[in-house]
């Protein structure tokens, strides 16, 4: 049986580049999608072997209604990506409990609810895949973005404390955390801004979705690789 693979927030950008990607190497893709509602659905008509499904992630019933229709209907889940997550960029004194609550729901809740509710399934077959997606901020924190920072931070956390909670269960997680890739959520960036950060970064180029979604396909294949946070960031941060 083809493997199952649940993507959060893969209607746009990243997400939609890795559902496209493994969809093309025979895998069933499970794409979520909240409000985006017209790119969830040419990209099941442009691409086999994906169905779409609508959830908002940060909302703890929808997710288990989601994973119950995946258990439902493909019988297990193989490989989770929580991909799903909002920005904003905000002096830190502007930032309101509302903003607060938004940010940590959407980034950080959404990554644990939607772990704890597949983790069910794959603890009883001793076996999964888990891929977090994160962001180069997470581990270095970014000036006016503190609280997406937090979120991130705290995705890599769960990953590296999970990693070796589900290590026994053999249940592989990881993250990937990218630099700045090309894709709406930078678009907050003007052109001489690019061109400056392009200026930073040693192979003077900002990533594509393609580049995350090559290391996605390496660790859903990898065997022995866990707890590890992976930044593609083009050598913007080396630690």
């Amino acid at each position: 049986m083809n493997k199952i693979v649940l993507i959060t927030g893969a209607s746009r950008g990243i997400g939609r580049e890795i559902a496209k990607s493994l969809s093309q190497k025979g895998y069933q893709i499970i794409a979520n999608y909240n409000k985006s509602v017209e790119q969830a659905q040419k990209l099941r008509e442009e691409n086999i072997n994906i169905d779409i499904y609508k959830a908002d992630v940060s909302n703890r019933e929808e997710v288990h209604k989601m994973v119950q229709y995946i258990i439902n209907k493909y019988h297990k889940i193989d490989i989770l990506i929580n991909n799903a997550g909002i920005s904003e960029s905000k002096v830190f004194t502007d930032v309101t409990d509302q903003d607060w609550n938004n940010m940590i729901n959407n980034n950080l809740y959404s990554a644990f609810c939607t772990t704890q509710e597949v983790l069910n399934e794959m603890i009883k077959r001793k076996e999964g895949c888990i891929i977090n997606i994160s962001s180069i901020w997470g581990i270095v924190g970014s000036s006016c973005e503190t609280i997406y920072s937090i979120t991130k931070a705290g995705i890599d956390a769960m990953t590296k404390s999970l990693a070796k909670e589900l290590g026994p269960s053999n249940i592989r997680i990881n993250s990937i955390a990218p630099g700045i890739i090309d894709t709406d959520m930078n678009k907050i960036y003007n052109k001489k801004e690019i061109e400056d950060i392009k200026k930073e970064i040693p192979l003077e180029k900002i990533g594509k979705t393609t580049d995350i979604a090559k290391c996605v396909n390496w660790l859903v294949e990898d065997e022995y690789t866990t707890g590890q946070i992976i930044s593609i960031n083009g050598g913007w941060i080396i630690i």
